[in-house]
């Protein structure tokens, strides 16, 4: 005699039984169908049925039934309905641990300080472990995707299992761990800087913090010089050049930063890990210049499909590649072509080449960048309070300081905005490069030109009002952690791109200038999505690039070689113009759907409530269907 049961069977012991059978549980309620639920059918067969069957045996059958119900798992055998928001929650806070985990430094941006003391492992077998890790959580993912989940559950669950087969993607096909010698100098730099730059707490204890992360300093220089192979040349001299400001940076300001420290032991100890640290730069230095740079014959372009999975996965876009060509070249010459038209306004008569000129030429002198930043920066807080361009949510204003040594070399201006869970210190500083004080005086002015009035107002909008401090005032609302700590470009770069023309647009000023400086850094985006696209993709070399940025994105020699150069280590930096131009379609589809009731406000505070999701999502939001972004 056997029990049989839904996917197994078992063996009792009794020889004799009469045959008992349940079909099924029915849960009944006077207001709804019956529905059947989950259940163990059971049949207690026999080869001789005893004419009195016990009712004690009829028990132990009933209770091992039960057994075996219990021993079922719930999901199983009872409809739980969706997931809770405190079970998303917890799988979201679990891959963010895993994340931090191995990226401590991110950790330590977004406001979590336990992770202070830590710095990234660079090792192969750090690598190995995060794609290792990183393979197992995907699974948690997937089975809460496969349930019922509320629509903004189910976007955050998409964003974070695209962003993970991004990182995926880097680590084991792109590889740039392999490629890139800067990451080993620059990156602990940075760690270094972010325990610096925020007094979220004392000095003494953020400088523990400094020590522990310098000791680990030599390791990770040392885990470049087991990784690195074929090197692309461009990636070696962009290290190199970095090199010496980083040493700078660790020689200057880190010890300025934490003069107001008093313990002499706890002096002493940074003093040592400081020239560790210093020493191992020196050597990865010579390493770099000895060993790796004469034979940095590597290939920078990571491929038409990696270029392809990056963007799916990064921004969740699918947009095939001829198609992103042509938008790109459309918006080039729609740019080019409002350029001309508003330098024929500016200067007729006069060649396009000498309106830019002179307008390049109404710059600031370097030691006035700084206080021209602070005067734009309260105009243009004004203007959008006056013309309700979108809320500002915060009477915080940023604090703008010069970038810092070890970031010099592949940035003009940057926000460096506190982490959502940051709640000590929250200031957001705005890093501003001037001129390196070793240049020419030629050099200067051509340097200088990149910074004319005109553009001096898109940066500042760009950066500040109403682009990435806006967003970082707004990040503080966002409805989950998702939505507080990632960003996609298309989202962060694009709504920052797409603010510099819509407050033109708007009204801040009709003075032509300023507009021949919005279209110059249009321009600008449009050569880098082409650039990155081409040079990604096997179309076109560095040395076109850095051609293509001046005879086609109008920019100064600098500039262009500056961007170019940027392009081989950011393939998708095509993110601000493709992102401003989703936002522009987002806009007008809204615009047609809400009719009378459309406000330019109410649009943009809608699309900041969203965070940093990707422009899909967004409109799925606020659009409520799945239409193309473009």
């Amino acid at each position: 005699m056997r029990v049989e049961t839904v996917g197994c069977c078992y063996q009792l012991p009794s020889p004799t039984a009469r045959k008992v059978t349940w079909s099924r549980w029915e849960n009944r309620d006077l207001d709804e169908k019956p529905t059947p639920l989950p259940c163990i059918i059971v049949s207690v067969r026999c080869d001789t049925l005893h004419p009195v069957t016990p009712l004690s045996f009829i028990y132990r059958v009933l209770l091992f039934c039960l057994v075996l119900l219990l021993a079922v798992p719930i999901s199983a055998r009872v409809d739980q309905g969706p997931p809770s928001t405190a079970t998303v929650n917890a799988v979201i806070d679990a891959f963010f641990d895993l994340y931090f985990e191995f990226h401590p430094s991110a950790a330590t941006a977004n406001g979590f300080h336990q992770y202070d003391a830590k710095l990234e492992d660079f090792s192969r077998s750090g690598v190995e472990r995060e794609v290792s890790s990183l393979h197992e959580f995907l699974p948690r993912i997937s089975q809460l995707r496969s349930t019922k989940l509320s629509q903004q559950n189910a976007d955050d669950l998409d964003f974070v299992e695209s962003q993970i087969h991004a990182r995926l993607l880097e680590l084991e096909e792109i590889r740039s761990w392999e490629k890139d010698p800067d990451p080993y100098a620059s990156g602990p730099a940075y760690s270094l800087f972010l325990l610096m730059e925020r007094n979220f707490a004392s000095p003494e204890d953020r400088l523990r913090s400094v020590i522990a992360r310098e000791n680990q300093i030599p390791a990770a220089l040392e885990a470049g010089r087991h990784n690195l192979k074929s090197s692309p040349r461009v990636f070696t001299e962009v290290a190199l050049e970095q090199l010496p400001g980083t040493i700078d940076f660790f020689r200057k300001n880190i010890p300025e930063a934490f003069s107001s420290v008093k313990d002499s032991a706890l002096k002493a100890q940074f003093r040592a890990s400081n020239e560790r640290a210093i020493s191992a730069l020196l050597k990865y230095q010579n390493f770099l210049q000895e060993d790796v740079l004469p034979v940095s014959r590597g290939n920078f372009s990571i491929g038409e499909e990696n270029f392809r999975k990056k963007l799916l996965y990064e921004e969740m876009v699918d947009i095939p590649i001829p198609r992103l060509r042509e938008i790109a070249y459309t918006d080039l010459r729609r740019n080019q072509a409002q350029l001309k038209d508003v330098a024929a306004r500016l200067a007729p008569n006069r060649p396009l080449s000498d309106v830019l000129a002179m307008v390049r030429k109404d710059h600031p002198a370097p030691r006035d960048l700084m206080p021209t930043f602070r005067q734009t920066l309260a105009g243009l807080r004004q203007f959008i309070v006056d013309k309700q361009i979108v809320t500002i949510p915060s009477k915080q204003e940023p604090v703008i300081e010069e970038t810092p040594p070890f970031a010099r070399a592949l940035t003009t201006a940057a926000m460096e905005a506190p982490g959502p869970y940051e709640t000590v210190d929250t200031r957001a500083i705005f890093q501003v490069t001037l001129p390196d004080a070793k240049l020419s005086p030629g050099q200067t002015e051509e340097y200088m030109q990149g910074f004319n009035r005109g553009t001096i107002i898109s940066t500042a909008i760009h950066e500040v009002y109403p682009g990435h401090f806006e967003q970082f005032l707004w990040s503080q609302r966002a409805p989950s952690k998702v939505r507080k700590i990632l960003y996609c470009g298309t989202n962060s770069e694009g709504w920052a791109h797409y603010t510099e023309q819509m407050m033109l647009d708007n009204g801040y000023s009709d003075d032509p200038r300023l507009h021949v400086g919005q279209l110059i850094d249009a321009l600008l985006r449009d050569s880098r999505f082409i650039a990155g696209l081409e040079m990604h993709t096997g179309n076109m070399t560095l040395e076109q690039a850095q051609d293509f940025f001046v005879k086609e994105g109008y920019q100064v020699p600098p500039i262009a070689k500056l961007e170019a150069r940027r392009g081989t280590s950011d393939p998708t930096y095509l993110v601000y113009t493709l992102g401003k131009l989703q936002i522009m379609k987002l806009r007008e589809d809204y615009r047609r759907q809400q009719g009378d009731r459309f406000t330019l406000k109410e649009f943009h505070d809608r699309f900041m409530e969203q965070g940093g999701m990707p422009i899909k999502i967004i409109r799925r939001a606020m659009l409520g269907d799945d239409s193309p972004t473009l």
